[in-house]
């Protein structure tokens, strides 16, 4: 099945234009005046000119400087390629259009996402560098911050799963569910259960996942078979042949809004290697949290958000949001919450400002466990002047990497992260895919963003950011608990690590903002 995927994903995408442009360029540059005459020299004229025109855009383009730099190496290593490929990822069929209709949503959904005065009094109140990060959340992200919050944090898969059901079986009124990864098994054949007798019984239930599982996760009709069960079914971004974007722009969230009262978020997908069903990478570690109360609404209006990008009726969102009650015994209460949606579309760079307001602040330490180091040199500068002014930063990584070519490229980084005081540890028992940072004792993220170029910058995102709550001590126990099972790397593993690999890596580094 992994080799099947892999395939789909070649041939249907990028990579497959990719290197069809690269032959062209070849057989260009071989036999190129046999092929075009006397005509090649206008032909390269006019590749250089718009080269030129491109390479000035991009200096000028309000974009990371990683991308930048990576496209100008493309185009002036490889012209015809580099142009070509340049203007097909800024040409993408309806990117325009969906960006537009988010937009226009949002708008449509701001009286619904206004700040409490008072939650925002109190945080102004307790701390001013917090209450300009909530600020910041909410004037360039629309998501405002919640006093009272009720969380909580489940450090395994098995653990969310069990709630997840628990919190399913009690539904009564709409359950809404978004997720990137969905595979047939134990895991999802339950929660479908459910969700086809909750439908029956007349809960308005809308399912909702990326369009990367079309290549061999899910057939094509899936969504009519939904539909037969009563359930309300998209496809987000389906996949087009040759037209693709699956490796930008893609629904990475994990979402589940139950009654308005009740969501889960974090890195579980729906599939059995996220619960420890099937084995793929040794034991899978990931992380979620469940929040209940009035901060679900953020949550609530992400998904609408995503599922109304294709409907032309408006959508009645106060049918939706929380009404009171529910909170459970188990929560952890208190302190503050901003559950928050980053968007590829809306030039602010916000999973990756959180994380960076968090480094630059930290008095204490910052811990962090994430699958993938694939960074620019922003985040690069602020983990290692923040281990340079005393703060205790570590990193956990994965051991057995789901992708071997993420692994050669977050071990470039060990060595200039290690010199300069940064801890760095692999899960040895498999494969990590938590996205959580916890600092200070008292304020920490969770939810689907990983420190790779795809989550900060590409992909339609989703976290929670927790201060001053109880459930911030039980992300950061479940941090020292794994780091238990890990293994600490040093500067001579780095002097140790096999050569190819490392050249493979650095090789890689040039094409990473593209990976």
């Amino acid at each position: 099945m992994n080799k099947l995927r892999g395939l789909w994903k070649i041939i249907f995408g990028r990579t497959a234009i990719l290197v069809g442009l690269m032959l062209i360029q070849v057989v260009l540059l071989l036999g190129g005046f046999a092929i075009l005459g006397k005509h090649v020299i206008v032909f390269n004229f006019l590749i250089g000119i718009l080269g030129v025109i491109i390479l000035i855009y991009i200096l000028n383009a309000r974009q990371n400087s990683s991308f930048k730099l990576m496209w100008i190496i493309f185009i002036l290593a490889v012209p015809i390629v580099g142009v070509v490929f340049f203007i097909y990822t800024k040409v993408q069929p309806g990117t325009k259009y969906i960006g537009d209709r988010i937009e226009k949503i949002i708008e449509e959904e701001t009286l619904f996402l206004r700040p409490s005065r008072e939650a925002v009094n109190k945080v102004l109140v307790s701390s001013k560098h917090e209450f300009g990060l909530f600020k910041y959340i909410y004037e360039k992200g629309n998501y405002p911050v919640y006093d009272n919050a009720s969380v909580k944090y489940f450090p395994l898969g098995e653990d969310k799963f069990e709630e997840m059901i628990y919190q399913l079986e009690k539904a009564k009124d709409f359950i809404f569910l978004e997720y990137f990864i969905v595979e047939r098994g134990h895991m999802w054949n339950t929660v479908l259960e459910i969700l086809t007798r909750k439908a029956r019984e007349g809960v308005e239930v809308r399912f909702m996942y990326d369009g990367t599982n079309t290549l061999s996760l899910l057939p094509k009709n899936y969504p009519e078979q939904m539909e037969k069960r009563g359930i309300k079914c998209k496809v987000f971004a389906p996949m087009t042949p040759f037209l693709s974007t699956h490796q930008n722009n893609r629904d990475h969230r994990k979402i589940l809004v139950i009654d308005g009262h009740t969501a889960f978020t974090g890195g579980v997908n729906l599939a059995d290697e996220y619960i420890n069903k099937r084995e793929r990478f040794g034991h899978w570690k990931d992380t979620a949290i469940m929040v209940k109360g009035e901060a679900v609404n953020s949550f609530t209006l992400m998904f609408l958000q995503m599922w109304n990008i294709t409907e032309n009726k408006k959508e009645n969102f106060g049918r939706y949001m929380y009404n009171g009650g529910y909170i459970e015994a188990g929560m952890r209460n208190g302190g503050y919450i901003a559950p928050y949606g980053d968007s590829p579309y809306d030039n602010e760079e916000l999973g990756k400002k959180v994380y960076l307001d968090i480094l630059n602040r930290a008095n204490d330490y910052v811990h962090i466990m994430t699958p993938y180091l694939i960074i620019d040199e922003e985040i690069v500068d602020a983990l290692t002047f923040a281990a340079q002014r005393g703060i205790d930063v570590k990193l956990i990584l994965p051991h057995i990497p789901d992708k071997k070519y993420a692994y050669w490229l977050a071990r470039t980084h060990y060595h200039e992260l290690l010199s300069e005081g940064v801890e760095i540890y692999e899960y040895t028992p498999g494969f990590i895919h938590a996205k959580s940072f916890t600092s200070d004792d008292e304020k920490a993220v969770v939810g689907t963003i990983n420190l790779d170029y795809r989550s900060l910058f590409l992909h339609f995102e989703c976290a929670a950011y927790i201060w001053k709550n109880p459930v911030v001590m039980d992300v950061e126990t479940d941090f020292q608990n794994t780091l238990k099972q890990c293994q600490k790397m040093t500067l001579q593993d780095c002097k140790e690590y096999n050569k190819l690999y490392k050249l493979l890596g650095q090789i890689l580094r040039l094409i990473a903002p593209l990976m």
